[in-house]
């Protein structure tokens, strides 16, 4: 499955903030991954996918809902994501999320 990695744009760290870091790893320079800006879906772009809802219960991660969803629990963070839930501690027992489907089309509207 697609990794949120994969087309990351690479950046090397060689400020001197990190000096003291690559001294200690006998480097001269560290890459790094550029933060991503993720853009939220259009309600277009919604209406063209299929929701789940699910409600909020004691137990509940985003990793597990990935796996019964997606049958990859490292893909947690599209759940988090669409849900504009940055963890689950922004979540209460009782809250309603969506899980979007499928996931192909999902990963598409983010163009990673």
């Amino acid at each position: 499955m697609t990794s949120r990695y994969n087309t990351r744009r690479l950046g090397v760290n060689d400020t001197e903030l990190y000096s003291k870091v690559r001294e200690e790893r006998n480097v001269k320079t560290m890459r790094q991954y550029f933060t991503p800006n993720l853009k939220h879906p259009t309600a277009k772009e919604i209406s063209r996918l299929n929701l789940v809802s699910h409600t909020w219960k004691s137990g509940d991660r985003f990793f597990k809902l990935a796996h019964r969803y997606y049958n990859d629990a490292s893909l947690w963070w599209v759940i988090a994501w669409f849900n504009k839930v940055p963890t689950e501690g922004h979540l209460e027992i009782g809250d309603v999320i969506d899980i979007p489907n499928p996931l192909e089309r999902v990963l598409s509207i983010l163009e990673l």
